[in-house]
């Protein structure tokens, strides 16, 4: 069993591209938009913006109170739409309740959407012409490559079925010409299809949900859950310590896919960079 190292990957990528933002006359510019005060949110924006800091990103913070309406989030995504400076623009997700995430998406030019999750960058992942790719399901391909896991041909099971892993997530393995089956709430035998999956990727935010009878004998786990357990402490989707001795490669939590992601999110924003 080989644990995946995600925080060393991450930084490596970060180093290469720190190489190639320094070599750019015009450095590039996130903008970054949260609506509220969700301290998950918060935190990871606060990430995000120290990422761009060490890479020579220049990143542009944006904060709207909850009580900020519809439509003056719109018109602060059209101004940054149109300002030369922003390469990127990334709206922080998920949006307090009484906002429409989709109709604020559209307010998202395709050439500056970093996270991937325009209708636009969604349809060309659909036809094998990705060019901007969600963070999160990238970094998990990146880590597959990189331990020289090839999805081709094999059975690839897919937990959960969000917009912003599980949906991208699984079209990603079936354009690396994996066999994908996608399990969600309404599944009927979760645990018969898991256990006959190659490689296994959790993204349902239950912790320790995968557990050792899911999970056949050398397969690849996954593991993109951020949760809390029962004492508190950070954990995954998958139960690490039983699930990790039949795995033949498994992802920790914290230290895999988490790090990777806002890898591929400054990766993503010096692509939008590189396209001017």
């Amino acid at each position: 069993m080989e644990i995946m190292d995600g925080k060393a990957l991450a930084a490596e990528i970060r180093a290469e591209l720190k190489v190639k933002i320094e070599k750019m006359q015009q450095k590039p510019g996130l903008a970054v938009v949260i609506v509220g005060e969700d301290p998950a949110s918060q935190i990871y924006v606060r990430n995000k913006i120290k990422a761009c800091a060490e890479l020579g990103i220049r990143s542009y913070s944006y904060e709207l109170p909850e009580t900020a309406s519809q439509a003056e989030l719109e018109e602060l995504l059209d101004k940054l739409a149109l300002d030369s400076d922003v390469n990127g623009i990334l709206l922080q997700m998920p949006l307090p309740k009484n906002f429409d995430e989709d109709s604020a998406m559209a307010h998202i030019p395709v050439e500056k959407d970093v996270d991937g999750f325009t209708a636009t960058n969604l349809g060309l992942l659909m036809q094998h012409k990705e060019k901007i790719v969600a963070c999160t399901p990238l970094g998990v391909m990146k880590m597959l490559e990189k331990y020289g896991i090839d999805p081709a041909g094999k059975n690839a099971v897919v937990l959960g079925r969000s917009e912003t892993v599980g949906k991208p997530m699984a079209m990603l393995l079936l354009n690396a010409n994996a066999t994908v089956t996608v399990c969600h709430s309404r599944t009927q035998n979760c645990k018969e299809i898991c256990k006959k999956a190659d490689i296994l990727i959790a993204a349902v935010g239950k912790p320790k949900f995968v557990t050792a009878d899911m999970v056949k004998d050398g397969a690849v786990i996954v593991d993109v859950g951020i949760n809390r357990d029962e004492n508190g402490k950070l954990c995954g989707d998958v139960d690490f310590q039983n699930v990790k001795e039949k795995a033949s490669y498994i992802t920790p939590v914290p230290g895999g896919v988490g790090p990777m992601t806002i890898a591929m999110l400054m990766y993503n924003t010096y692509l939008t960079a590189c396209k001017e």
